[in-house]
């Protein structure tokens, strides 16, 4: 049978005022020796819990907001590569530009060249998943996207042959696009800073070594 009890950060808070409550109400008879564990010392405790929650709170949604905003602007990255991967081919430059347009926007996309070959090891008694290993080519983090596409565009800017009818295969407007993915990924990246040091302050009064919560 699954457990129905409850529970989370906020769960162990409450359990934690819970506690508060019974010793408080057996009166004089709880009356402990070490401070730290004492009334006044655990609603001390149990204030600066609830502080740490309501200062994850806070600091969430800004989070959420910015890394939303950087999806949306990531989203449609793969299908605009493929155009502008057709449009390059289509234009009048050269075929090794062609290739090492291809080769960006496979970057840009996941995508290998060829088929994942595993890395052998030259110990045949290796186990067979130590064995067929592979390395991952993977360069779809945000700020690999940016760096490719960053490449991508100089190579782009560098052709007088790319010029594609499309308004946003231009390379201005790629430019402008990629200016905007630099943005939202950098408010990303800074909005998570305050949510991870609350969490780190949350932890730190709820299970730290030696708190009254550990």
């Amino acid at each position: 049978m699954a457990s129905t009890s409850e529970t989370g950060h906020a769960k162990n808070v409450a359990n934690f005022e819970d506690l508060i409550s019974f010793c408080t109400g057996y009166g004089t008879a709880y009356n402990p020796s070490k401070a730290s564990i004492k009334i006044p010392a655990l609603n001390t405790t149990f204030t600066s819990a609830k502080g740490t929650l309501t200062a994850i709170n806070t600091a969430l949604p800004p989070h959420t907001n910015a890394v939303n905003a950087r999806d949306i602007v990531f989203s449609p990255l793969n299908k605009l590569i493929t155009r502008i991967n057709n449009a390059v081919g289509s234009s009048n430059v050269s075929k090794q530009v062609i290739a090492d347009a291809k080769t960006i926007t496979r970057k840009l996309q996941g995508k290998r060249a060829s088929d994942k070959l595993p890395v052998v090891t030259s110990d045949p008694t290796a186990p067979v998943e130590e064995s067929s290993k592979s390395i991952s080519s993977s360069q779809m983090s945000f700020d690999n996207r940016i760096e490719n596409l960053d490449k991508l565009i100089q190579l782009l800017a560098s052709q007088t042959g790319y010029a594609p009818n499309e308004t946003d295969l231009k390379v201005t407007a790629l430019t402008t696009l990629l200016a905007d993915m630099r943005t939202k990924n950098t408010a990303a990246v800074n909005a998570f800073t305050p949510l991870s040091n609350a969490r780190i302050a949350r932890n730190s009064v709820l299970y730290a070594t030696g708190t009254v919560t550990d």
